[in-house]
């Protein structure tokens, strides 16, 4: 199990967020990586209906793909929406967290 933590950062501008993401193994090794996300206000806005928060929306997001990779096969920096690039049901199942929250 990992523990996931988002902090925001200086905004990329007016319609673009940028987040700093760690994510810290649980096992007592201590073993982290850290990862620069940003985020479109349009796309948030879309996937979420802005029931949750921006840094709960980035969380749930890395919580989805740390059940389906390693966390060091995370990439170091990307776009949030450039997930269902690679996972096709991402949006589905985020917006499914989202609504059960």
């Amino acid at each position: 199990m990992v523990r996931v933590k988002v902090n925001t950062l200086s905004p990329l501008d007016s319609n673009r967020w940028s987040y700093l993401v760690e994510v810290t193994e649980n096992d007592g090794s201590g073993s982290q990586t850290r990862h620069k996300g940003n985020m479109d206000k349009e796309y948030y806005e879309k996937i979420s209906n802005g029931l949750i928060g921006t840094e709960d929306f980035v969380k749930k997001s890395l919580e989805f793909l740390l059940k389906r990779k390693d966390k060091d096969s995370i990439l170091k920096e990307f776009n949030i929406k450039q997930i269902r690039q690679y996972f096709t049901e991402y949006e589905t199942e985020i917006k499914k967290t989202i609504y059960e929250a």
